[in-house]
Parts: structure tokens; C-alpha cells; sequence
């Protein structure tokens, strides 16, 4: 039987992976593979939190580019993030998966709040804990959040899923010699300035000795591999 490393992970998706082939929105079949993916980990016994970006529905910085106020951008963005979360909320419960979405922003009515030992006790009874609407504050992206959240909720890991199985040496669609780093620390990720996370994020987890696992969630079974301590994606280390 596969042994899990990780008891609690932070498992960061940027909204962009809903999307799948299309141009906007949620893909409900794309959503359905990352739902099993998911599984496969707290079939396990793994505690997993979430937290979501909203690329596929609203960006800040691109409502900025067009001249909206920063700070409005950045919280219709937050919003953007709270309707994945529950979209794949529901996708898990239709899967027969435990899930409770919180909210770093107050929106009873549609999703509770977030609250630090309330989503540790979920995740202590083995249901999936999902934050949205990133720390609830202009100016700070969702790999904030997912440093945040996975520092205050004791994870022992921040998962990145992206559309790449890791961190190269160079952009590999550019450079054809670029190579996958299976393991590198994160000053030697600093010293050659590779993009893993933005700076805040990344000085958050390194501070908080919070290792990251650049990985693609379209690669069948990687999450599983990631949490089974496999060479798989790019582990930061402290």
C-alpha cells in the first residue's frame, strides 16, 4: 500500500485549469479530472486545502490594464474566485467527497467566512477545505493566499498545480534544452530568478521553512506522486 509523506497539503489551482480547452469559464470535464485527482490524495487519509485563483472568470491586473481603480479590480477578482470554489465544491459533492468553502471575504449568505480553527477541524474529520476570495485584500494575489493559508493551517506543503510539471532551467516550449530541476532550494531559486511564486508568496514560505511543489495537474496521478514524496514536478526546498 502506498504510504502518503504529507498529512495536510495546501494544494494551490489557479483558475485558468478550470478552463481546459476553452476560452472562459469552468470546463465541466476538465473539472471533474482535478475533482479525481483530489480524491485520489484524501482517499489516502490526506488533509487537503485548497485555495483557487479566478483567471478564467476575472483578473485584477487585467481590469487594472484597462484603467479600473486597483483595488475594485482586485475584489470583483476575489469574487471571480469564490464562485470556482463553490463550483468545485459542488463538483466534489457530486463526486461523494466532504467540502466546506470559506471566504476570506463576509458573504454569509452564500459561503462562510473563514476561520482558522473551523477549517482545521474540518480538515481534522477528513473534508476538503476551500478558500476563497484569496486574503481578502486588494494587492495581494491568491499565491499569497496559498502560502497564508497553508502557514496558518500547519500544511506541510504548498502544491502549485499549473499546466507545467515543474520548474525548467529555461522555458522549455522556447528551449529545447531546457531541463526540469527535480529538487532546488530557494535561494538558489532567488539567485537565478526563477519565477516559482511572486516574491511575497515566495519570501512567506521560505521564511515559514514551508517547502513548494511546482507540478501539472493534466498529468494523470501526479498529485498522488507529489504526496507520496516521488520524483514528480520541482520540490523548493529550505
Amino acid at each position: 500500500m502506498t504510504v502518503p509523506r504529507y498529512k495536510r497539503i495546501l494544494l494551490k489551482l489557479s483558475g485558468e485549469a478550470l478552463m481546459g480547452d476553452d476560452a472562459y469559464g469552468i470546463n465541466p470535464s476538465t473539472l471533474s479530472g482535478i475533482v479525481r485527482e483530489i480524491r485520489s490524495v484524501t482517499d489516502m487519509g490526506v488533509e487537503v486545502g485548497v485555495v483557487i485563483g479566478g483567471g478564467n472568470i476575472f483578473r485584477g491586473m487585467a481590469g487594472t490594464a484597462t484603467g479600473m481603480d486597483r483595488a475594485t479590480a482586485d475584489y470583483m477578482g476575489m469574487l471571480a474566485t469564490v464562485m470556482n470554489a463553490m463550483a468545485l465544491s459542488d463538483a466534489m459533492r457530486q463526486a461523494g467527497m466532504a467540502a466546506r468553502v470559506q471566504s476570506a471575504l463576509n458573504i454569509e449568505q452564500v459561503v462562510e467566512p473563514y476561520v482558522r480553527g473551523k477549517a482545521i477541524r474540518y480538515l481534522e474529520v477528513g473534508k476538503v477545505v476551500i478558500f476563497g476570495a484569496g486574503t481578502g485584500n486588494p494587492f495581494f494575489t491568491t499565491d499569497t493566499a496559498a502560502a497564508l493559508r497553508g502557514a496558518e493551517i500547519g500544511a506541510e506543503i504548498v502544491l502549485k498545480a499549473t499546466k507545467v510539471d515543474g520548474i525548467y532551467s529555461a522555458d522549455p516550449k522556447k528551449d529545447k534544452k531546457a531541463t526540469r530541476f527535480e529538487k532546488i532550494s530557494f535561494n538558489e531559486a532567488i539567485t537565478r530568478s526563477l519565477a516559482v511564486m511572486d516574491a511575497t508568496a515566495f519570501a512567506l514560505c521560505r521564511d515559514q521553512k514551508l517547502p513548494i511543489n511546482v507540478f501539472s495537474i493534466f498529468k494523470p496521478g501526479a498529485l498522488k506522486r507529489v504526496v507520496c514524496g516521488e520524483n514528480e514536478g520541482t520540490l523548493v526546498y529550505c
